[in-house]
């Protein structure tokens, strides 16, 4: 598909972007300007795959309960895990914590300010570690999420949606429209994401209150269809074992003791796939399996000591 226009220059696209971000940035605790780089580092963990709305209340009560890795390190796993909650995927609060001790460990509880020593701690990838350097230090770095790659798609390349798999390319792409300076190359990174989840969103893009509309190669092409579309993988929640797993620990996080194999059984009719998911769980060392006093009687569960 041949485009009208040319890619925006990244001047053109980052200075409309900067002006309109700081008229309409939310007001979010990460922040503040009273923010650590440590909360920074768990708001970027909660967030993943976890819409702002349903991560602020539970950043705010974990931040008041453990405001930096060490307090968080001394804690039970048993209640980071109830603190997590319905944040998804509670194998990402158990490398949480796992992070907080090497901090203490390693960095004498200060969470480290180099990307080499950031991605050497469990849990932290490419991303996160591009994200605690821009918005918890002030530094340059290339932050590449699932908004920031939609914009440049849009804006750039002119397609409605990135690819599924981030590329090289895509990644030297998204560094060229990195400011040179370090405080601007941060706020850059936080204006062209805010920009994704506002208003280039992905089913229903608010183009008429976009600041770039004038340059977005994909609106001048009529806004065509996802091209990779064929390549996208959806998976229904409905029967999955990702549900199965999630009522066994809604059922651990609320009971007060340790649960009866029984009440186990009963949250899933498949004892199958349950026994499946309760082995996976406890191999995830997300669930204990307690044996009974008697080989007659059966086991009891409950969350990590």
């Amino acid at each position: 598909m041949l485009l009208p226009d040319a890619p925006p220059a990244p001047h053109d696209l980052r200075a409309p972007v900067l002006a309109w971000f700081s008229e309409h940035a939310r007001d979010l605790p990460w922040r503040a300007a009273d923010r650590t780089p440590w909360g920074v580092l768990v708001s970027e963990v909660m967030l993943q795959q976890t819409p702002v709305v349903r991560v602020e209340p539970a950043w705010r009560a974990w931040m008041q309960r453990w405001p930096g890795p060490a307090e968080l390190a001394e804690a039970s796993t048993a209640d980071v895990l109830r603190a997590w909650d319905r944040l998804g995927y509670p194998r990402r609060a158990l490398r949480l914590q796992e992070c907080a001790r090497t901090v203490v460990e390693r960095h004498g509880g200060v969470l480290p300010s180099t990307e080499a020593e950031l991605l050497a701690l469990p849990g932290v990838g490419a991303y996160t570690a591009a994200a605690v350097l821009a918005f918890a230090y002030g530094r340059r770095s290339v932050v590449l999420d699932t908004n920031v790659r939609r914009v440049l798609a849009r804006t750039v390349a002119g397609e409605a949606l990135p690819a599924p798999t981030q590329t090289a390319a895509e990644t030297r792409l998204a560094a060229g429209y990195v400011p040179d300076d370090d405080a601007t190359a941060a706020r850059w990174a936080a204006a062209s994401m805010e920009l994704g989840a506002l208003v280039c969103t992905a089913r229903a893009p608010r183009c008429d209150a976009c600041p770039v509309r004038d340059r977005c190669r994909w609106l001048a092409a009529g806004r065509p269809g996802d091209v990779h579309a064929h390549r996208r993988r959806t998976q229904a929640w409905a029967g999955t074992d990702r549900q199965v797993r999630g009522r066994v620990m809604a059922l651990l996080r609320e009971a007060l003791g340790p649960v009866p194999a029984a009440a186990v059984d009963a949250v899933w009719q498949d004892a199958g796939q349950l026994a499946r998911c309760v082995d996976g769980l406890v191999a995830d060392g997300l669930v204990e399996r307690v044996p009974a006093a008697s080989v007659d009687d059966p086991p009891t569960y409950r969350l990590p000591g």
